[in-house]
C-alpha cells in the first residue's frame, strides 16, 4: 500500500504541475506561447525532481506505465506489482488534474480539444519515450543519484525538442484528455500517442540492455 500510494501521489504531483504551471503560464504570457512553454516546461522538470527524489526509495518513483513496464521487462518488478503500479498512475494523474482544475476556479470535468496529431509528433513521442528510458537505465547504470536531476533536465529540454512536448508517459497522456487548458490533448489523438510510446518502450527493450547490461 506505501507503493501504491506513493505512485499515485506522485503521479497525482506530475500531473498539477503539468496541467497547473499550462494554465499560469497561458494566463500570464500575454498570448506568447513561448513563455507560456518555457514555464509549463520548468515547473514540470521542477516537480519531477521533487517526485523523484523523495518518493524513490519508496516505491522506484516510476509514475508512468511505459517505465513500470520497462522495469517489469528487466524482472526487476512481477506482474503482480507492475498491474497494480499503472492502474493507481492513471487514476493518479485524473485525480491531480482534477485537483488542478479546482485551484484554478475552472470547471473540474471537462475534455480537450487540443489536436496533437501527425507524423512529426508520433515520430517524437517514439523518440521521446526511447530518451526517457534511456536516461533512466543510463542513470541507474552510471550514477544513480543523480537519476532525479536527469530525468527532469531532459524532460525540461524535450518540451523543447521534440514537436510532441515529449509526453512520453501514457498516464500522463490519458489524464491530460480531461483538461482542455493549454497542456490538454485531444482524446481522439491520445490512442496514436500511446501506441506510439509502446513502440519507443519496444525499441528500448532491444536496444538499452546491450548499452547497459544488468550486473
Amino acid at each position: 500500500m506505501q507503493k501504491l500510494l506513493a505512485e499515485g501521489l506522485g503521479t497525482a504531483f506530475l500531473l498539477i504541475g503539468v496541467v497547473g504551471s499550462g494554465i499560469m503560464g497561458e494566463t500570464l504570457a500575454g498570448g506568447n506561447i513561448a513563455i507560456a512553454l518555457l514555464a509549463n516546461a520548468i515547473a514540470t522538470g521542477c516537480i519531477l525532481y521533487v517526485i523523484i527524489t523523495t518518493l524513490g526509495p519508496l516505491s522506484g518513483a516510476h509514475f508512468n506505465p511505459v517505465v513500470t513496464l520497462a522495469f517489469l521487462i528487466r524482472k526487476d518488478v512481477d506482474a503482480a506489482t507492475a498491474i497494480p503500479f499503472i492502474a493507481v498512475q492513471i487514476v493518479g494523474g485524473i485525480l491531480g488534474v482534477w485537483l488542478t482544475h479546482v485551484m484554478f476556479d475552472l470547471s473540474v470535468l471537462q475534455f480537450s480539444t487540443t489536436a496533437r496529431t501527425g507524423a512529426g509528433q508520433w515520430t517524437s513521442e517514439i523518440f521521446a519515450t526511447l530518451g526517457l528510458l534511456f536516461v533512466i537505465f543510463g542513470g541507474i547504470k552510471s550514477k544513480p543519484d543523480a537519476v532525479p536531476t536527469l530525468v527532469a533536465l531532459y524532460i525540461t529540454g524535450a518540451y523543447w525538442f521534440t514537436s510532441s512536448t515529449s509526453f512520453a508517459n501514457p498516464a500522463v497522456t490519458i489524464s491530460r484528455m480531461f483538461s482542455d487548458t493549454f497542456a490538454g490533448i485531444n482524446p481522439a489523438d491520445a490512442p496514436m500517442f500511446i501506441a506510439m510510446q509502446m513502440l519507443g518502450l519496444g525499441i528500448a527493450a532491444l536496444i538499452l540492455p546491450r548499452l547497459f547490461p544488468r550486473d
